[in-house]
């Protein structure tokens, strides 16, 4: 594995997104791509209102053109390309379809479902042609258990759906999924390594330099936002190479923050729904701290440190596979 070549994939994404950001704001703002922000969210909030949006165009570029560039081209390269794209595509036609149509829920469930079982059976289709293993391993325990394709198959649809929308949640305060998914993406690269799995290696710093570039202009106060495409992206891009390196499991501690996030949102659900009360002042969890009075910083920076501890967590289990 060239670490050289690894480094300069990070730095090229890097410097694309930086030169692209301010390329693609005054075309936003032309376009009046601004985000329309909810009147029963934190208050301070409302003052964002307008502030460029699909800012994740950014983040896919860089991304695609540094992953073509430096990846070695085999099938987990097609798998990951396919899942990033695909569910990037997705958010950007919800985006769309909430600015242009002024829908404030852009795409419909269906319309979204059904992309997200499009690319998850191009990703399957892929996979099974290149033989992929239905042993899913346990992290920190020297075994695994084979569900098989009829089993297995489903299970990554649904693993992929439920990523994409983990992550998808994360994002709503200036900086914070960039900077998440950035660690996530690290810890992943290390992974994807140890795994001898270098297209997902390419894949994960490819990502972590766009991401990174992104937050340079996404960090408080944001001057764009990401929106549904660079989000489902990135969930795309985390699910695929979970997958392709064997650690599906290994997302629960790696991908530990978007996990809380999403049951935040399933718990506040449920208990609204049966006994009438909401467990959080708002989900997901980091608008919770918001309204309890943290600034946007401080929610930024500890849901940082609680990823940078997950995966250096989930790293130090993975040493026992």
């Amino acid at each position: 594995m060239d670490f050289q070549l690894l480094l300069l994939t990070i730095g090229v994404a890097f410097i694309l997104a930086v030169i692209s950001a301010p390329l693609l704001i005054p075309l936003l703002r032309r376009l009046k791509f601004g985000q329309q922000v909810r009147n029963d969210g934190p208050q301070s909030h409302l003052k964002k209102a307008g502030t460029p949006t699909m800012g994740g165009v950014v983040i896919l570029l860089a991304f695609t053109l540094t992953f073509i560039k430096f990846s070695p081209v085999d099938t987990d390269f097609y798998v990951l390309l396919v899942a990033t794209l695909g569910f990037g595509l997705i958010g950007f036609l919800d985006d769309y379809t909430k600015i242009v149509f002024r829908r404030s829920l852009g795409l419909t469930p269906r319309q979204k479902l059904f992309g997200q079982l499009l690319f998850s059976g191009i990703m399957c289709w892929l996979l099974i042609s290149n033989g992929h293993s239905t042993a899913i391993g346990v992290p920190g325990m020297n075994w695994s258990f084979d569900w098989g394709p009829w089993f297995y198959y489903p299970f990554i649809v649904l693993m992929m759906m439920a990523i994409s929308n983990a992550v998808n949640f994360t994002d709503g305060v200036d900086g914070l999924l960039s900077g998440v998914s950035a660690i996530a993406f690290g810890a992943y690269a290390i992974v994807a390594i140890q795994s001898t799995s270098f297209a997902a290696a390419f894949c994960a710093a490819a990502m972590i330099g766009a991401v990174l570039g992104f937050l340079v202009f996404n960090a408080h106060p944001a001057k764009v936002f990401m929106g549904d495409t660079g989000s489902l992206g990135i969930g795309g891009a985390i699910g695929a190479i979970a997958i392709v390196t064997k650690s599906e499991l290994l997302f629960l501690i790696l991908g530990g923050v978007f996990v809380i996030e999403m049951l935040s949102v399933v718990l506040q659900v449920i208990s609204f729904k049966t006994r009438g009360k909401r467990i959080f002042k708002m989900s997901p969890i980091h608008h919770h701290f918001e309204l309890s009075g943290w600034s946007e910083w401080r929610v930024v920076i500890t849901f940082w440190a609680v990823g940078l501890v997950l995966a250096g967590l989930g790293l130090y289990i993975n040493k026992g596979l």
